[in-house]
C-alpha cells in the first residue's frame, strides 16, 4: 500500500473512530481514550483501505491462508471488505472466502459457530479483529476456529491497543495493522 493511503486510513481512523472520555473496555480496563473502528469500517473509504492493508499485511508475511473471519460483531465489516476487494484485486493476495465467528452456537437451524463457509478440517485461515486490547475475543474467535477443525495459520488487527493483546498472542504469527501510539500521535 503506497504510504499514501496508508496515512489516510491512519487519519480516518483518527477523525473517525478515536473518543477521547472516559471509557470502560470490553476487558473491564478503564481508559481515557476508546476506539471504534466501525466508524471507520463500515465507512466506504475506510473499508476499502482497511481490506487492502490487510491484504498487502497477509501477502507481506508469506502466509497462505484461505479465508479470513473474525468474531462477530467487530471482525464482521473487516471480513467482508477484504473477502470482496481479494476478489476483485486478485494482484493483492489470492480471492479469499470469509467467515463469522458467533460468540455462541446459534440455537437453532444448524447450530454453528462458524457461519459463511464450510468448514473444512485443515483449511489454513486468518483470524481478524478490529481492535485489540487483551485479545479476549481474538481468542474466542481462534478458540472457535480450531475447534471446527480450521487452521489458524496467522492473526490480525487494525488497532492494537497494545494492552498485553500481543502478548495473549504470543503462539501466533500476529500482525497488528496499527498501533494505539500511533493514532494518538
Amino acid at each position: 500500500m503506497p504510504a499514501a493511503e496508508r496515512q489516510r486510513l491512519l487519519n480516518l481512523l483518527r477523525e473517525r473512530s478515536l473518543q477521547r472520555g472516559e471509557f470502560t473496555l470490553a476487558s473491564g480496563q478503564k481508559s481515557s481514550y476508546y476506539f471504534d473502528a466501525k466508524f471507520t469500517t463500515l465507512h466506504p473509504e475506510g473499508a476499502y483501505l482497511s481490506a487492502r492493508l490487510i491484504l498487502e499485511a497477509l501477502a507481506r508475511s508469506g502466509v497462505a491462508v484461505e479465508a479470513i473471519g473474525g468474531l462477530t460483531l467487530g471482525a464482521d465489516p473487516l471480513v467482508a471488505a477484504v473477502a470482496a476487494v481479494s476478489f476483485r484485486e486478485p494482484h493483492l493476495y489470492r480471492p479469499l472466502a470469509g467467515f463469522i465467528v458467533r460468540k455462541q452456537a446459534k440455537g437453532h437451524g444448524t447450530g454453528r459457530r462458524i457461519e459463511g463457509m464450510e468448514a473444512k478440517p485443515g483449511t489454513p485461515v486468518a483470524i481478524v479483529d478490529d481492535v485489540c486490547t487483551t485479545a479476549g475475543s481474538t481468542l474466542q474467535a481462534i478458540g472457535a476456529a480450531r475447534e471446527a477443525g480450521l487452521r489458524v495459520e496467522t492473526v490480525l488487527c487494525l488497532v492494537d491497543r497494545q494492552q498485553g493483546g500481543a502478548e495473549a498472542l504470543k503462539d501466533y504469527r500476529f500482525l497488528p495493522l496499527f498501533t494505539a501510539a500511533e493514532l494518538l500521535e
